[in-house]
């Protein structure tokens, strides 16, 4: 398993479609900062390490996009390992059919699939089941997951009931997913008016500037005008950020 790069889902690395989209994104976000702000080419490459920080907020949202579907999937494996438990199956087996039910379910790229293959793989290296699962939890950032892989081991060594702890991990995880799924459902129409009141200034001041040239121009190429516009800039960065801390609700 050591030669294997196990993902850590903490973080996130783009593929090179995803570079190009957003270096793109992040490049107009700087020219219309620039513009609107300042009208100013040197002020758009003084502006750079906003880039920088739309794409690390951008593999942030990614990285926590990949962990929720993660918990999901990870659901409907301990669901389907339970009823091959059910079946008959010792837990390594169970592994095994429910590589093929996961597969069936979200591909074999899914991350659940890709964590089955490593499980496997380390099965076929002769590596415990318990500290795989641990190395899942540990990786995932999931409490969900983690306090899965802590119960697995427990009973694991106490020889407790498998098939009753994966039912019952099942529901838990099941339940909280489907809260988390309602929440985000309620505050859904929430992050679509952030999204148009992010877009509220930029849009007042290309109206303003089309409809009456020259209203702006004492706010550009000099100094207190350069001044007053990074107070602004400053203003709107801080709102942006409170409003985005506000519509994200962790369960």
């Amino acid at each position: 398993m050591k030669n294997y790069n196990l993902p850590d889902y903490a973080e996130y690395r783009f593929t090179w479609g995803q570079r190009f989209l957003y270096l793109s994104e992040g490049s107009l976000l700087v020219i219309m900062v620039g513009y609107f702000f300042y009208q100013s080419w040197i002020a758009c490459v003084c502006l750079f390490p906003l880039l920088l920080f739309f794409l690390r907020e951008k593999k942030k949202e990614l990285a926590k996009r990949r962990r929720q579907e993660l918990s999901v999937q990870f659901k409907d494996l301990v669901l389907s390992l339970s009823a091959n438990q059910r079946a008959g199956y010792s837990i390594e087996n169970a592994f095994k059919e429910a590589y093929q039910d996961m597969e069936m379910l979200y591909g074999a790229q899914s991350p659940v699939c890709q964590e089955v293959r490593y499980i496997l793989l380390g099965l076929e290296n002769n590596m415990a089941l318990e500290k795989l699962l641990y190395s899942l939890g540990l990786r995932s950032g999931q409490q969900d997951i983690m306090q899965f892989a802590d119960v697995f081991l427990i009973a694991k060594r106490s020889g407790g009931n498998m098939t009753d702890i994966l039912e019952k991990t099942a529901a838990v995880i099941g339940q909280k997913i489907e809260t988390d799924q309602e929440i985000r459902l309620m505050i859904s129409a929430k992050k679509m008016e952030q999204r148009i009141m992010n877009m509220v200034p930029f849009l007042i001041i290309f109206y303003i500037g089309t409809t009456s040239k020259g209203f702006f121009d004492v706010l550009y190429h000099n100094l207190i005008g350069a001044v007053i516009m990074t107070v602004c800039l400053g203003l709107y960065g801080t709102a942006y950020l409170l409003s985005k801390r506000i519509v994200e609700i962790e369960v």
